[in-house]
């Protein structure tokens, strides 16, 4: 089975705060979310909205884990794992900040998911949904957001096809 896609235009921050916050609802346990995009596209924002939109505590801090990695949530008796890789130097170095543990359960948002290299054959491609995030060059509020159930096809990833997760959930959109 080829990955299922589905592109959704947004046209301001609050549309894509939205988006998030359907898809968070749609999340559930041991998935894995891949926030693709260039800097300032919205995946801070982006997984924001998605860990405020599952928390009952609407006040809820939610800072980018830019120089920390991660940050993780205890977010109505499951674990959102929310990794920030830009500054990851090497790939093994995800082992010291948690990795096994965000794979053995919770929700896990993994923002400049490229910088895993091979780890990403690690995830669960049935419960992978990837996000690509990417902004309009005449209007910066427009994004063109692309899910794809699995991962995005390439040359470097050696997932087995099968029928994702994700794929039923998505049809809700």
């Amino acid at each position: 089975m080829q990955n299922v896609t589905r592109t959704i235009q947004v046209s301001s921050e609050t549309q894509t705060r939205q988006l998030a916050a359907t898809l968070a609802r749609l999340a559930r346990h041991g998935d894995v979310i891949l926030l693709n995009g260039d800097l300032g596209a919205g995946k801070t924002l982006f997984a924001r909205a998605f860990i405020q939109a599952l928390s009952t505590d609407k006040n809820i801090d939610v800072p980018s884990p830019t120089f920390t990695l991660l940050q993780n949530y205890d977010v109505n008796g499951t674990v959102i794992w929310h990794f920030d890789l830009y500054r990851l130097s090497d790939p093994d170095e995800i082992y010291e900040i948690g990795w096994e543990d965000a794979l053995a359960g919770g929700i896990s948002l993994i923002e400049w998911p490229e910088r895993l290299d091979y780890h990403i054959d690690e995830i669960n491609s049935d419960k992978l949904l990837t996000i690509n995030i990417k902004l309009d060059s005449q209007n910066p509020d427009n994004r063109e957001i692309d899910l794809y159930c699995g991962p995005i096809p390439s040359d470097k990833t050696e997932h087995k096809q099968s029928e994702p997760a994700w794929h039923e959930r998505l049809k809700s959109l």
